[in-house]
């Protein structure tokens, strides 16, 4: 198949990826858009990784309030140069996670630090959900663990689905923005405040 010029801007425009690496990927996939953003996302995975064991010394603290004025996040995002920290796309980034965090409301980073007695306390909820049900035990030990795995994705950022594009997490995010930008990039910690 042809890989044209509006093909590659199109992948590139949807991904953030360069325009060499939108069009390779464009010719694995054979054309498919689609396939492609997969091809791109696991390059992207393979990236991050290589860098995961880097410093992030350098980064930005940066702070959101929406629009009615009763929702702030303060976040402290990570990376590895000055210069990064500088560049507009990260500078964007931080904002989308700021932005992210005001509407999604994550109480914490990734999934290791939901607090156990909070995972504990929502096992016994869906457990006692089941308890007049009559499917054997070994189902409802099943259905509690893919209700406990749809809460914490509810409140571990890196497992809820991106507001701004839900097709992917905020994890699949940082991901492609490590691959993209070239730095180890790190969420260190954040505030959301509300009122009431």
């Amino acid at each position: 198949m042809e890989i044209n010029a509006k093909m590659v801007n199109a992948l590139r425009t949807r991904t953030g990826a360069g325009m060499m690496d939108c069009k390779k990927a464009l010719v694995e996939a054979n054309g498919d858009e689609e396939k492609a953003v997969e091809i791109l996302r696991m390059k992207g995975a393979a990236i991050a990784d290589k860098k995961a064991s880097r410093t992030a010394s350098q980064g930005l603290v940066s702070a959101y309030i929406h629009s009615n004025n009763k929702v702030g996040v303060l976040i402290e995002v990570a990376c590895e140069s000055d210069f990064v920290a500088k560049n507009d796309d990260f500078k964007a980034f931080v904002k989308d996670l700021c932005m992210h965090i005001a509407a999604a409301a994550p109480i914490c980073i990734s999934k290791e630090d939901v607090p156990a007695d909070l995972v504990a306390k929502e096992r016994e909820i869906a457990l006692a959900q089941l308890a007049e049900d009559k499917k054997p035990d070994n189902i409802k030990e099943k259905i509690v663990d893919g209700k406990i795995a749809k809460f914490v994705s509810g409140i571990a950022l890196l497992e809820q689905p991106f507001v701004k594009d839900d097709s992917m997490t905020v994890a699949q995010l940082l991901t492609s923005k490590i691959a993209t930008i070239g730095e180890k990039i790190e969420i260190k910690r954040f505030v959301r405040y509300q009122i009431g």
